[in-house]
């Protein structure tokens, strides 16, 4: 991570805290996944850190992290910000955790500017990569009532369920319903952009327009197990070479799509033996795109994956229009852009709370999801100082 000293001491801390983050799980990067003793531990990192900061903390059945700094008004409806602890496997020291210790440290900024009328508070949800258990955003879906009928039953690959994991850690089952009531005012998350585009600009923040459509799920495809050796080319029903002609198919039709991208990052063969022909082929699929007509045109290609739809979601103006005064206060430039990740962010603006999305420049050509994800301690004081000026205002 680089530094200068510009880099603020609120900054400071900040970096300090997410290489303390990003040690744990072990391994090449940061491997924290959902609902595991990993993301746990580092709940439990940042529970000691809200405490130390004043905050009243509480965890809600999901595990969901909420640290709240009271208003002068606690009747009216409070204004949050947050991000997300867990990560995909060897991921990056930025992705989620940023928008949570970063939230903090702006949560107390903002505070310290002087009395605020509604209450602020940092949330950190669990389980938004769905690395582990393959649909991802978990603690805001269950937040917002937006879980699967069969969701707390999905496993694992060593056959966890979610119900399973989740008492291992002394929580759930969540309410199917939710528990958003009342609704936050506003949800702010600020996040590393994992692109390139800020970067291309020459501008070390941005304000997301919209979160983009996501489909994620997976193929299935059934063959015959028979001899490798011993089994004529022309006799063969190979469940392998069917996924790789649909992965191909998949990758053609995002291609031919503007906007859209497709993703196979996971094949799952069996038996999985060298001199056996594959029976048995899942192939993940992630499919994303700006809105739901070009969504929906990708899929046609590919019938045979069967996905949960997330609709693209706009961010609203209220809490983006603090941000663009914020980042204009700070004499930066004003840019705007879609996302093309999912956030926590997107569950909580389709449950119609107002919601905005602060981008903070990546380096290293936009990596993430790697140890490679970079973002200088200059840009993280830049976006805690206009986080914070744009809770005050939304506090006020």
């Amino acid at each position: 991570m680089t530094t200068s000293p510009a880099t603020s001491g609120a900054a400071a801390r900040v970096l300090d805290r997410l290489e303390r983050l990003y040690s744990l799980g072990g391994g090449r990067g940061a491997n924290r996944p959902g609902l595991s003793r990993a993301e746990q531990d580092a709940h439990e990192l940042v529970t000691g850190w809200m405490r130390e900061a004043g905050l009243a903390v509480d965890v809600d059945p999901a595990g969901n992290l909420t640290g709240r700094q009271p208003g002068a008004r606690p009747d009216l409806p409070e204004v949050w910000t947050g991000s997300h602890l867990d990560s995909v496997p060897d991921g990056g020291r930025f992705d989620g955790a940023l928008g949570v210790v970063g939230g903090l440290e702006a949560v107390l900024s903002a505070s310290a500017g002087g009395p605020h009328e509604r209450t602020l508070a940092v949330v950190a949800f669990r389980d938004e990569e769905g690395s582990r258990f393959g649909r991802g955003l978990f603690g805001s879906r269950a937040l917002c009532g937006r879980l699967g009928p069969d969701e707390l039953d999905q496993r694992d690959a060593e056959g966890t369920t979610v119900r399973e994991a989740l008492a291992a850690l002394g929580l759930g089952p969540p309410d199917p319903g939710g528990w958003l009531a009342p609704a936050p005012a506003a949800f702010v998350e600020c996040h590393v952009e994992q692109g390139a585009v800020l970067a291309s600009r020459d501008a070390a923040l941005g304000v997301a327009t919209a979160v983009v459509g996501v489909a994620r799920g997976e193929a299935e495809f059934s063959g015959l197990a028979r001899h490798a050796g011993t089994t004529p080319m022309d006799a063969r029903e190979d469940a392998l070479c069917a996924a790789a002609e649909f992965i191909l198919r998949l990758r053609d039709a995002a291609h031919a799509v503007e906007g859209a991208v497709a993703t196979a990052g996971r094949v799952e063969v069996e038996p999985g033996a060298v001199n056996v022909v594959p029976a048995r082929v899942a192939v993940s699929v992630d499919v994303r795109a700006p809105d739901r007509e070009r969504l929906d045109a990708v899929l046609a290609a590919v019938p045979e994956a069967r996905v949960h739809v997330t609709d693209p979601v706009p961010m609203v103006a209220g809490p983006s229009d603090a941000l663009r005064a914020a980042i204009a206060d700070a004499g930066l430039p004003g840019v705007e852009l879609a996302s093309g990740a999912g956030h926590d962010a997107m569950v909580l603006a389709a449950a119609g709370v107002p919601t905005g999305l602060l981008f903070v420049r990546s380096l290293a050509d936009g990596a993430s999801h790697c140890p490679e994800e970079e973002t200088s301690g200059d840009d993280v004081a830049l976006a805690l100082d206009v986080l914070a000026a744009a809770l005050r205002r939304l506090a006020a």
